[in-house]
């Protein structure tokens, strides 16, 4: 991957997941975490609604032929998982809890955002 391509990247995920606070942050979420990192795992957004924590992977594409939603495969639901684990761990978190995706597509100057609630159920590994 060139660096352009790379640079690129990294900026439609940053524009990505700023919009996607700003829509979290509209309906009633209230952002916790941005870029949570454990291990080499990282967790776009933590969010609370009510007494839910709500652990988000946002993707953005240009132009996708393919949904962004579909690159969240069964390797990151599982790394998702784990890093939510030692989220929840560490911070002594026990209120229910749920995953989401927020995909965003910039397609030809409009920008199309779909939130995907309870969008998969991992299972837990130690």
């Amino acid at each position: 991957m060139e660096e352009n391509e790379k640079a690129r990247n990294k900026e439609t995920g940053r524009l990505g997941e700023d919009l996607a606070t700003q829509f979290l942050a509209r309906s009633g979420y209230q952002i916790i975490e941005r870029n949570y990192v454990a291990g080499k795992v990282e967790i776009d957004l933590i969010c609370r609604k009510d007494k839910l924590l709500v652990f988000v992977e946002v993707k953005s594409r240009f132009n996708a032929l393919v949904q962004p939603e579909q690159a969240v495969d069964f390797a990151k639901q599982k790394n998702m998982a784990r890093a939510a684990s030692v989220y929840l761990y560490k911070n002594a978190i026990v209120d229910p809890i749920r995953f989401d995706i927020i995909a965003i597509n910039f397609f030809h100057g409009k920008v199309d955002i779909a939130h995907f609630e309870d969008a998969f159920y991992p299972v837990f590994y130690k």
